[in-house]
């Protein structure tokens, strides 16, 4: 179950907080929607509970707050509007990196596409998907993990009546298989079909916490819409006959011909405008929404009133007595029946009476039944990855769901979830290469990058060499004096900085809610692969260099030069220092641009003061220092590997060298710190 005791936002410029002492319970078994209207702080209460946002106050999930969770997505599945993710990645491909962040078998993104019904849009981008799509995909990244509780913010907006009715179901079955839902909404007649709890929201403030029973009583109440153009003489017909017969009837007048009558039938209503001679154009069932937040403007003034409801009818908890005719649901001849899924749905069979008086009484709505609540609710349920219970053929009533429909209605069956999954337990949920991996190679822009970077360095070595300025081993690399960096350095930068792209644009697309980022297994799984990245581009750069001169001017230039291997050790430690600059700096300022922006400043900026520095005035310099470290402790290694050490030492050393390495420990520091610091907090 899930507690909330608190909540507050911080307080915004001369404005109270958007959500102010906000406490309350969503029990297992149990599906609670948060009702309030746009503004009422419905989404910042979720982000509040899932410590998306800063504030104060407290949230816990079966008795424990979401950062002191190991696997916090086995626990929690979320959804928060669009289902975030790079557009061009594939459904399939988006779910399986997923899998790989949440600890979980791979095949687990084939089976929620299939309890979802995507497994013929598997291959589609996420960019191309429609509204309903989009909604079931979010819904299946919410299933991928096996969370034992689901919080979705507005899952059904925009979507067709059809498409509402599959996702109440799955919510309904993840319930009754002992989850908790919760889900947030702006139509209160919504809340009343899929909740058995309603928490109302108004001004970041609760104003109601009722079951779906009272819910229903207190604030929806059947009304007659009647549209005729002598609104005014059926309104005191109707009245004058409701204080003839005693009768409680409300008539509320709305423009010049729309009628809202309270306390009567269609029958009723069409016999009194037969038998007075009053043409009517419409006459209709509707339930009309009596709470507060439902479009904040002014409830139409009664033209004429008899007999008011009884006050326990109109006002509870939250009755204000306010009629909202505009957020009505217009279907003539509504017939409010609960499902399997423990849904109130309103089936409209229009009908307009004549005013011959031919229509006949239609049932009026009723209150969903209060959920059954016994002492087992209250038990602990199990861990989220032990298998859920298979329900009969016929299952019983499960606690706290509703009672199944009478047998005059037919019985549908809820929507079959994802079978349960068992993952053995390790240190961290976390495939972090896997993960990685999948992600980068997800998506075309990794590949595009280093197209346009072998073009582009090929091009530039062709001009530098047909100018005959450049050095043979700027040649190679394309890298004229005039700019601070290759092309393949900025390349490899540019795919660093987009390393962390993913989860700091679309903090919900990691499975631990934003805290995937901070994680030092995921940095170390990114340095390795954009330090592979980096590799892979600065060999293919100087091969098809070589291979495009060799072809123009001959093998004049394509020589190998006597000190390859602290020329090859510099250019390769060039370009995987600018990768691992792009990763750092982007998780550090969580933006791209930022990461990009601190490549291109290590060569303007850094080297300066770098070479500022060792060109200053000192009393005693380094020089030397490869020989003297090559005599101290190298003299013995085998296969010359002193070599390659004082290859990178001669690197070191160099300004360029000497900055980046400097830019690369500043960058990781300022990493470690800010990872510590919101652990602490």
């Amino acid at each position: 179950m899930i507690q909330a005791f608190g909540l507050t936002s911080n307080p915004r410029k001369d404005l109270p907080p958007a959500v102010d002492d906000v406490s309350f319970d969503a029990r297992a078994g149990h599906v609670t929607a948060l009702l309030g209207a746009t503004g009422a702080g419905k989404t910042t209460v979720l982000r509040l509970m899932l410590e998306l946002q800063q504030g104060r106050g407290l949230t816990h999930f079966r008795g424990r707050p979401l950062h002191r969770i190991a696997h916090p997505s086995r626990e929690v599945g979320v959804l928060l509007g669009d289902v975030p993710g790079h557009p061009g990645r594939t459904v399939r491909g988006h779910l399986r990196m997923l899998c790989a962040a949440a600890g979980v078998p791979v095949r687990r993104a084939d089976e929620v596409l299939e309890a979802v019904g995507l497994v013929s849009l598997r291959e589609e981008r996420l960019g191309t998907l429609s509204r309903g799509m989009d909604r079931r995909l979010g819904l299946a990244c919410a299933l991928l993990a096996d969370p034992h509780t689901l919080v979705l913010d507005d899952p059904a907006v925009g979507l067709s009546a059809g498409e509402s009715r599959w996702l109440h179901g799955m919510l309904r079955a993840h319930a009754v298989h002992g989850g908790t839902v919760l889900v947030s909404t702006a139509d209160p007649k919504e809340a009343a079909r899929i909740a058995d709890r309603v928490v109302t929201l108004d001004g970041g403030r609760i104003v109601a916490d009722q079951a779906a029973a009272d819910f229903a009583r207190t604030r929806l109440r059947p009304r007659v819409v009647v549209r005729t153009p002598h609104a005014a003489r059926l309104a005191a017909v109707l009245a004058k006959e409701a204080r003839t017969g005693q009768r409680s009837v409300e008539v509320v007048r709305e423009g010049g011909n729309r009628l809202y009558v309270y306390g009567s039938t269609c029958a009723d209503v069409g016999d009194t405008a037969f038998r007075n001679g009053i043409l009517v154009h419409q006459l209709a069932d509707e339930v009309g929404d009596m709470g507060p937040g439902a479009d904040g403007s002014t409830p139409p003034v009664p033209d004429a009133v008899e007999g008011r409801l009884p006050a326990g009818s109109a006002d509870g908890p939250e009755g204000t007595g306010r009629l909202d005719p505009s957020t009505a649901l217009t279907e003539a001849g509504a017939d409010v029946e609960a499902d399997a899924g423990s849904e109130i749905q309103t089936r409209a069979g229009a009908s307009q009476h004549s005013v011959s008086g031919s229509a006949q009484p239609s049932a009026a709505p009723s209150a969903p039944p209060e959920p059954t609540r016994s002492g087992a609710e209250s038990a602990q349920p199990a861990p989220p990855s032990s298998p859920r219970p298979t329900p009969p053929a016929t299952p019983p009533h499960p606690t706290g769901s509703r009672p199944s429909p009478p047998p005059s209605h037919p019985t549908e069956p809820l929507p079959d979830l994802p079978p349960p999954i068992s993952v053995r337990p390790a240190p961290s949920p976390l495939r972090p290469l896997r993960y990685e991996l999948r992600r980068a190679t997800g998506v075309g822009i990794g590949f595009l990058t280093g197209a346009v970077v072998l073009v582009v360095s090929a091009l530039a070595a062709v001009l530098l060499a047909r100018f005959g300025h450049t050095p043979q081993a700027r040649l190679l690399a394309a890298w004229p004096r005039e700019l601070p960096l290759p092309p393949a350095a900025l390349g490899a930068g540019l795919l660093g900085a987009l390393a962390f792209g993913d989860e700091f644009r679309h903090p919900a697309l990691a499975a631990d809610r934003g805290t995937v980022p901070r994680r030092l297994g995921l940095l170390a799984a990114k340095l390795l692969v954009s330090a592979v990245t980096g590799l892979v581009l600065a060999v293919l750069t100087v091969g098809c260099d070589a291979e495009v001169l060799y072809l123009l001017y001959g093998r004049e230039l394509v020589t190998v030069p006597v000190d390859w291997l602290s020329l090859g050790v510099s250019w390769i430690g060039l370009v995987i220092g600018c990768a691992w600059a792009g990763v750092l700096a982007a998780g550090v300022f969580r933006s791209t641009a930022g990461g990009l922006a601190v490549v291109v400043a290590v060569p303007v900026i850094v080297v300066p003061l770098v070479q500022k520095f060792l060109e200053g005035p000192s009393v005693r310099s380094a020089a030397g220092f490869p020989l003297r470290l090559r005599e101290v402790l190298l003299s013995q290694w085998p296969l010359g590997g002193e070599r390659y050490v004082s290859a990178v030492a001669r690197v070191v050393g160099q300004p360029v060298g000497s900055a980046l390495t400097l830019s690369l420990a500043t960058l990781l520091c300022a990493y470690v710190l800010t990872t510590l610091r919101r652990r602490v907090r």
